[in-house]
């Protein structure tokens, strides 16, 4: 099964990726694999011409996307100063965008520093209005690692929000709790939006098998539709769960 097919995005779906363990190369695998999208960010992000055929740099990101041809298509506003990172757009301006494409548009919208788990901070993620598909992600590798900075970005708000210790062993029903969580994986999601999280980082059999028994527990949430299992750094699919 290919990347869009397990999150179902379709034409017009306007999908953000938050949470730790996989956003870009999520969203790198998404853009790859369909037709006609645009990928860009309402946060930082790093250098990404290589995922997508061309990348435009521009405060008018409605009128890049009226003369488009060629896909997919790379929009972000401007650099960081002299970091080698872009900034991103603000989400009114993402739902500009949102009604002027005629093409999915791929979104990152918070940061992790690489990290594997994460919970969001008081001012992330930056999820516009017009999302109607969101993907928080977790690394199924941050499974009995210590809750320490190593793995988890800022992890004393997993701490606060899972009831750990920092340094304490991280279990599936953690990673569970903060996916669920309105001050965690469902932070700033619209309300008709799907919920589709991905479990990565899946790498062989028993990790498949640690993210599964995540995967059950997750889909007894309300907001949940389906979970994925996956590899993105290799584009690869596991196992999809509904």
């Amino acid at each position: 099964m290919e990347p869009s097919e397990a999150f179902a995005v379709s034409r017009g779906d306007v999908v953000a990726v938050v949470g730790a363990g996989g956003k870009k190369s999520t969203l790198y695998a998404l853009a790859a694999d369909i037709e006609r999208a645009v990928l860009t960010a309402t946060v930082r992000i790093p250098p990404f011409e290589g995922h997508v055929e061309r990348l435009v740099i521009t405060e008018r990101p409605t009128e890049a996307l009226a003369g488009a041809e060629e896909w997919p298509l790379g929009l972000v506003p401007g650099r960081d100063g002299d970091r080698d990172r872009y900034l991103g757009y603000d989400t009114a301006t993402v739902d500009d965008m949102a009604s002027a494409a005629d093409a999915p548009i791929l979104i990152k919208a918070d940061g992790a520093r690489r990290r594997w788990f994460k919970t969001p901070a008081d001012d992330e993620p930056q999820v516009p209005e017009s999302a109607n598909v969101v993907v928080p992600v977790a690394s199924v590798r941050v499974v009995g690692e210590p809750l320490s900075e190593e793995r988890v970005h800022r992890p004393e708000r997993v701490a606060a929000l899972t009831g750990l210790s920092v340094g304490d062993e991280i279990g599936i029903d953690d990673v569970v709790t903060v996916l669920t969580q309105e001050d965690g994986g469902l932070k700033g999601v619209p309300e008709n939006a799907a919920v589709r999280p991905l479990l990565n980082m899946a790498d062989d059999e028993d990790l498949a098998a640690t993210a599964r028994r995540a995967a059950d527990d997750l889909l007894e949430h309300p907001r949940i539709d389906r979970v994925v299992l996956g590899r993105m750094d290799l584009r690869k699919v596991v196992d999809v769960l509904a």
